[in-house]
């Protein structure tokens, strides 16, 4: 139901001191005569002007309603050599009357504490100073309740510099401000980041925004750092991307920002640089930002990048700031002359406001956020947006339509073949697509109560309904879920979280695994490990069978998803600053916490999965990188440095069975000095092909020429040398891989000495000449021939009975000269 916004006037400036004043200060002046800053006091019951420009000499000028007694008025100006003002706060002070004490901040670090006591007017309770050094400078500053966090450029001493080493000259500082009855308390001089860009800080409850400006670094000037002092870390967050990576912060030692920032190179320069138009923060919500082509996105404290409208450019007023306030779930924002309100949970355009008058919003507190109200400072007053009044007649769509329809647009933009961007407004009025009216009709009428349907469905509709009721009540039933999780305690999302994990993999896998799929995914596994792992054995069906093997009957569906999504690419600084993986990779983290022996099982299983059902497919995922290959790259980036991950490595590389990586595998066990593992592994695998077996001997051998480690394993040795290996080629080897020896050796060697020796080779030798023995008995028995060609077979059948006779007579006659001839050469024998 829409909420009709009125404005309704609470000040005309008569109950204000010197209200006839205020009312000439902030009438038509030229932009340079303008106030720099209006802000309000946490009670409401001060209105302060700042004139900040560098022409002019600066001045602020407090404001008192009336309270019954005249107090006073606080008046303040500068004159040109004094530094401009950077900072307009109000700190919390729990002494006095008054809750919250003036804090007006300059350039230079200079800090003046200003407490209103309504007996006698404003007092400078203190005098600080911010900054250690003379040069320094304060280019933003801000308040975390009593901490005050500022960021500083600290000028080099040296004035001839590069813009690169210009641009990162900035530093991230906090001290504690203690405020009491007679004056304030500083604590020491802490640097968060070092050799920093510079930045606009904005304190939240949650932490604390460095949000990029115009003079940052073009380079860096592509993401948001969020600083947690409560959780010691620094979040980035970056759009269409979220929060990139969160870098845990050591207590006492503060980060250099060009190491912080070295490991996300590859990232950065990949994304657009972040042209920010305005910015303003909400204290319930985050940090509102809108860029130059009229987007307005939030930034959540956790790094979540949450787009909220789109406004466009041309809506954009070039030199004037967009205002944004946040008053429950509505957004309020300020285009020149023009109030929208949008609703933050649809994300939908409630109302546009044109304005009579220039109006600008006042500075607003955690209480004004939370009840839906909203001060608008005028020329001739103050005004109060009100919400509670509602429109019964105006009833825009239904959320869930809206969802709907936008789901609709990415499905058909995706299969679209024209480059003309789709837009809900464009599915609403043509009548080509007749799916998401059907959907969202039908969703409508079933999620609705009985008593608040309007009429009948359709035919067709009540048949689809019919169709999908098991569907709809298998979601029904997971949103119930997410809610009972959002609202248990922390030992009931334990139990809460198996079943939703179940349901959620199971509802994920029957669709589309694309990146914003992907990324729920990572989600979930990082949420709720334990509850994930238990889900993938149940889809996968792992267990083992009889003889101890893991075996996974997962259906062909479920490999597909598992093993056909996207494949990255093996740059592991790319790949661990998105910090979303396939489910593949996750798949292998979850095995290599909760069950590692199952890992290299998993990735032989894999691959035989692959090769029956993708041989003829080129775009399989064995068409491009290999399985083992991306479990290796994401164990490297998760568990490189623990104990266990080399030996992971090598049951990795052998499950393969591919030759690099046999042969990669056997020198890592070489490395490690594993001499019986090591003969197994060739034992076993150099039955797989002559050319492998030829390979691991050749290894074998060079490390046989170098050490005596393998000589217990001689015999074994022996037994794998490959049949087409000569004896000078051995040789050859051994010779090129002896260790070199010193000239002046003794003639017998000490006993543990490393040089080989003839008799350690003279069985080789022996079996090398028995080998090339058995070679010339084959040869021989093919080189030995008849000495008479066998006869000619007959030609015709006639020929041959007619021409019998005669050859029987011929052999007749030649016989016994053949019986003499062989009898005689006996017997010269």
């Amino acid at each position: 139901m829409k909420r009709a916004a009125e404005l309704r006037p609470v000040s005309d400036w008569s109950d204000f001191v010197r209200g006839h004043c205020l009312r000439e200060l902030l009438g038509p002046r030229r932009p340079d005569e303008a106030p720099s800053r209006i802000a309000a006091s946490p009670d409401g019951q001060h209105l302060f002007l700042l004139w900040n420009q560098p022409a002019s000499p600066a001045r602020l000028v407090a404001f008192q309603r009336r309270l019954g007694t005249d107090a006073g008025d606080l008046e303040r100006s500068w004159q040109p050599p004094q530094p401009p003002v950077v900072g307009l706060l109000f700190l919390e002070s729990c002494v006095g009357a008054a809750f919250w004490v003036l804090t007006v901040v300059w350039e230079q670090g200079r800090t003046e504490l200003w407490r209103f006591v309504p007996a006698t007017g404003w007092r400078l309770l203190q005098s600080l100073e911010l900054c250690c050094g003379a040069r320094a400078r304060i280019v933003s500053i801000c308040n975390w309740g009593s901490r005050l966090v500022w960021c500083e450029e600290r000028p080099p001493l040296k004035v001839q510099q590069t813009p690169e080493k210009r641009a990162f000259r900035y530093c991230i500082c906090t001290r504690d401000l203690q405020i009491g009855e007679n004056g304030a308390q500083l604590s020491p001089l802490r640097i968060v980041l070092h050799n920093s860009p510079a930045y606009q800080v904005l304190a939240s409850p949650s932490g604390v925004f460095l949000v990029p400006t115009p003079s940052t670094f073009s380079g860096v000037a592509k993401c948001v750092l969020i600083w947690r002092s409560e959780n010691s870390d620094i979040v980035v967050a970056a759009p269409s991307r979220g929060c990139i990576s969160t870098k845990v912060l050591n207590p006492g030692r503060e980060v250099d920002f060009k190491k912080f920032i070295l490991g996300y190179v590859g990232i950065l320069a990949s994304m657009e640089i972040l042209d920010i138009h305005s910015c303003s923060l909400s204290t319930s919500k985050g940090l509102f930002l809108v860029t130059s082509l009229g987007t307005v996105d939030l930034v959540q404290p956790n790094g979540l990048w949450r787009p909220v409208f789109d406004f466009g450019e041309s809506a954009l007023t070039p030199g004037k700031e967009v205002q944004l306030k946040v008053f429950g779930d509505i957004l309020a924002c300020l285009l020149g002359g023009v109030l929208c309100l949008v609703d933050l949970n649809s994300r939908q355009l409630l109302e546009k406001k044109l304005l009579s008058a220039e109006m600008l919003f006042l500075d607003s507190h955690a209480e004004e956020e939370e009840a839906a109200t909203v001060q608008l400072l005028a020329p001739d007053g103050i005004y109060h947006l009100d919400f509670s009044g509602t429109d019964k007649d105006n009833q825009p769509e239904p959320t869930l339509v809206e969802m709907v329809f936008e789901e609709a647009c990415k499905y058909y933009q995706r299969r679209s073949l024209s480059s003309s961007q789709l837009t809900v407004e464009k599915l609403k009025k043509g009548d080509m697509f007749q799916a998401p009216i059907a959907l969202s009709s039908i969703l409508c009428y079933s999620l609705a109560s009985k008593d608040k349907r309007s009429g009948a469905l359709p035919e067709p509709y009540a048949r689809l309904l019919s169709t999908m009721q098991l569907e709809l009540q298998s979601y029904q039933n997971l949103e119930f879920l997410k809610s009972c999780v959002v609202g248990a305690s922390k030992r009931e999302v334990d139990s809460y979280g198996e079943e939703l994990v179940e349901q959620e993999l199971n509802r994920l896998l029957h669709l589309d695994l694309n990146r914003e799929n992907l990324v729920y995914m990572n989600t979930i596994f990082s949420s709720f490990p334990v509850a994930s792992w238990k889900a993938i054995q149940n889809h996968l069906q792992l267990q083992q069978n009889g003889d101890g093997l893991l075996v996974a009957r997962a259906t062909p569906d479920v490999w597909k998803k598992i093993l056909g999504g996207p494949v990255p690419r093996l740059c592991k600084q790319e790949a661990s600053l998105n910090g979303v993986v396939p489910l593949f990779e996750l798949i292998c983290l979850s095995l290599y916490q909760f069950k590692p022996k199952w890992l290299p099982r998993f990735v032989e299983l894999s691959q035989q999965y692959v090769g029956t059902s993708w041989a003829y497919n080129k775009e399989g995922p064995e068409g491009g990188i290999p399985l083992y290959k991306r479990a290796l790259a994401v164990l490297t980036r998760k568990s490189s440095c623990s104990a266990a991950y080399p030996e992971m490595e090598i049951e990795l590389l052998l499950c393969s069975q591919r030759p690099k990586a046999i042969l990669q595998a056997m020198d890592l066990l070489i490395h490690h000095r594993r001499w019986q593992r090591v003969m197994d592994t060739a034992e076993k695998f150099s039955r797989l092909s002559p050319l492998l077996n030829k390979e691991i001997f050749i290894v074998l051998l060079r490390e046989f020429a170098q050490h005596r480690a393998l000589d217990p394993y001689l015999n074994t040795l022996w037994e794998l040398h490959p049949a087409d290996l000569s004896t000078s080629e051995i040789l050859s080897i051994i010779q090129q891989h002896l260790p070199q020896t010193e000239l002046d050796q003794s003639p017998f060697l000490p006993d543990g000495a490393p040089q080989l020796t003839v008799g350690l080779l003279k069985p080789l030798l022996h079996r090398l000449t028995c080998c090339s023995d058995d070679q010339d008995e084959i040869y021989a028995d093919v080189l030995q021939g008849p000495s008479f060609p066998p006869p000619t077979p007959p030609r015709h059948q006639q020929v041959a009975s007619k021409t019998a006779p005669a050859q029987e007579e011929h052999v007749q006659r030649t016989e016994p000269l053949h019986n003499h001839t062989q009898g005689m050469l006996f017997k010269g024998v």
